[in-house]
């Protein structure tokens, strides 16, 4: 089962996958006028104003929301793999998309404010699914992304969270992966039962905390081993574009890998971070392009490459080309496979606790561990609403209780299996879920893009006339945004200067 899965993997994520993921990232950062630059400190600013209300999260809570889907393996196994199987040059590309993907999530999570619906509970819900019918008139293709979206992140996605949990608990206490997997799924439950205000108010407390303390922690490792720093940004730059450097050889790889990881980890384009962005409370929806676009830089700036300085810093990392088997670089002692054969040690998380080890003996396999269980456990949270989010979708956003039951019963039985199956399976299913989406979910936005771009323009308009934004579709002549006509309604008249009178929601 495992070969299919990964044949499968690799027939989605071929090179047209790859160079669309890039070419729609570079296309919206001209459309957009490079908005992930000039809009940064906007970004900034934005990301902690807001409030809640009802019917939605404030901004701080949806990016958190956002965050704890981001914010996952991928950041610590995933990167491990993309050296792995790309070299260290991967790890250009991945800030290559990451640059070139926060236009993309500006678009995508702009689009999901605008075309985002009431739920039959008054709550805000909304993403891809939403803005191909209402954007795009077609049903049909919207039906097949939230299946692919219901399939991904319900089923395959929290496979990869839940062993890297268990691997790495496994790793750091000898903890037996079956058990580690059913602590997961009794925690799941008890979080998934009380709703998007509970996964909003979960993310909120735990995204920041866990993301800085690892951040730190690579400071750390990186400031120990300051005078293998240049040596790392060299070798990065060298094995990105030199083909006669010593990788050289797998220098498409290192292209390949490197969106591929990037856009797991960072999720740009893939369709996910909207459901969290259309969960917000706010006076316009660039306003959450903004903040969606910012969550690109947080998460691989700070995650993604934190991990990446310490593996290189600390020359902790193989390099296996992932077609012929060749190994090309290997650093790390060998460990024993299930025939008790002594192979090389399999990309993943063990890379990041060797390279803490390294530096803080008997410390880095239980950090790590630590870190990649807050890290996937609140991912695996994100995974389900996006599911749920989905699931609202097809039923006209009156899914039958019955349904959501089994939706949940469906996640929790995704991470006991995914706990205790291979680490090639696990990723071979994420990858698998993980392009479906992007598929769709590109092609949809680049035909759609105009609302999103309006927005964007009218925005920047308001700003500059003084005013606190505010969004009527109809003066932008945006058909199918029917809930922003009923939040105009609802919604005092506002000064003409930026602030925010009594009374007044951003």
């Amino acid at each position: 089962m495992s070969e299919l899965v990964q044949a499968l993997d690799g027939l989605i994520w071929s090179q047209p996958l790859i160079y669309l993921c890039l070419g729609a990232g570079l296309y919206f950062s001209v459309r957009t006028r490079f908005m992930q630059v000039r809009g940064f400190f906007e970004m900034c600013r934005l990301t902690a104003s807001g409030k809640t209300s009802a019917a939605g999260v404030s901004s701080f809570q949806s990016l958190a929301m956002s965050l704890s889907g981001r914010i996952g393996v991928g950041n610590i196994a995933g990167i491990a793999t993309a050296i792995a199987a790309g070299g260290p040059g991967a790890i250009f590309w991945m800030w290559a998309m990451a640059f070139l993907g926060a236009s993309t999530s500006y678009i995508e999570c702009a689009l999901g404010q605008i075309y985002k619906q009431k739920d039959d509970h008054g709550q805000y819900r909304g993403g891809p699914a939403y803005y191909i019918e209402k954007g795009m008139g077609q049903r049909w293709y919207a039906i097949a992304f939230a299946i692919s979206a219901i399939i991904g992140t319900g089923l395959l996605l929290p496979t990869v969270q839940s062993y890297e949990i268990a691997s790495s608990v496994a790793n750091a206490w000898s903890i037996p992966a079956w058990l580690t997997g059913l602590a997961i799924v009794v925690a799941l439950g008890v979080i998934i039962v009380g709703g998007v205000r509970r996964i909003a108010s979960f993310a909120e407390i735990v995204v920041p905390f866990m993301a800085f303390g690892y951040m730190i922690m690579a400071i750390v490792v990186m400031a120990i081993n300051a005078d293998q720093v240049p040596a790392m940004f060299s070798l990065i730059m060298d094995n990105a574009f030199d083909p006669d450097a010593a990788f050289g050889a797998i220098i498409g790889l290192a292209v390949q890998w490197g969106v591929k990881r990037g856009i797991y980890a960072n999720e740009a384009g893939q369709g996910t971070g909207p459901h969290a962005a259309a969960a917000a409370e706010v006076s316009h929806p660039a306003k959450q392009g903004y903040v969606q676009a910012f969550s690109i830089y947080f998460d691989t700036a700070i995650v993604c490459t934190s991990t990446a300085f310490m593996i290189l810093s600390t020359g902790m990392y193989n390099v296996i080309h992932p077609e012929t088997g060749a190994v090309l670089a290997e650093n790390l002692p060998r460990v024993a496979d299930a025939t008790g054969a002594l192979v090389p040690m399999p990309a993943g998380s063990g890379y990041t606790q060797a390279a803490i080890e390294s530096v803080f003996s008997g410390f880095g396999a239980s950090f790590v561990a630590l870190a990649i269980l807050f890290f996937a456990f609140t991912t695996i949270v994100a995974y389900y609403y996006m599911a749920e989010t989905n699931l609202e979708y097809i039923a006209r956003n009156k899914a039958p209780g019955w349904s959501i039951k089994v939706l949940k019963l469906a996640i929790m039985a995704s991470v006991g299996f995914g706990a205790v199956w291979s680490s090639e399976g696990v990723w071979a299913l994420g990858s698998v879920g993980v392009g479906i989406m992007a598929w769709l979910n590109v092609i949809a936005i680049l035909i759609i893009q105009r609302p999103a771009l309006l927005a964007l323009k009218d925005y920047e308009a308001q700003k500059k006339a003084g005013l606190d934004p505010t969004f009527d579709p109809d003066k932008l002549g945006i058909a199918n945004a029917d809930l922003w006509k009923e939040i105009g309604r609802n919604t005092p008249s506002r000064a003409a200067v930026v602030g925010e009178p009594k009374g007044e929601t951003t």
